[in-house]
């Protein structure tokens, strides 16, 4: 496993941006495929985007598409999410995570709170 913490996090207006980043130790970072998730009070964590080894290769879910962007530092061990154009219902725990191989999502960081004010 690989030991996250995350950061960035804060109060945002509607329509403005913010990144949050994801500091990873433990383990090689570049081993892992990355992802960030988000639970919005009331919901279950969902998925929101994910990001390869190598950084090649990323995807994420339709409601944020063309407004975040997911990217990494292999030589930082960090990864990062910039948010842009964001709405009051991305607000929300965000949580980064790391999966290695072919097993899932098994290491989490503690979240950092994205609140996006109307």
């Amino acid at each position: 496993q690989v030991q996250l913490v995350e950061s960035g996090g804060g109060l945002v207006q509607a329509g403005g941006s913010m990144k949050l980043s994801c500091a990873a130790s433990g383990r090689t970072f570049s081993s892992f495929t990355m992802a960030w998730f988000r639970q919005a009070p009331g919901k279950e964590r969902g998925f929101v985007a994910s990001i390869s080894r190598r950084g090649g290769f990323t995807r994420c879910v339709d409601s944020v598409k063309g407004r975040f962007t997911i990217s990494r530092d292999n030589a930082e061990n960090t990864l990062y999410l910039q948010m842009n154009s964001l709405k009051p219902e991305d607000t929300a725990i965000y949580y980064c995570a790391a999966a290695y191989g072919s097993k899932g999502y098994d290491s989490w960081g503690q979240g950092t709170q994205v609140t996006v004010s109307s």
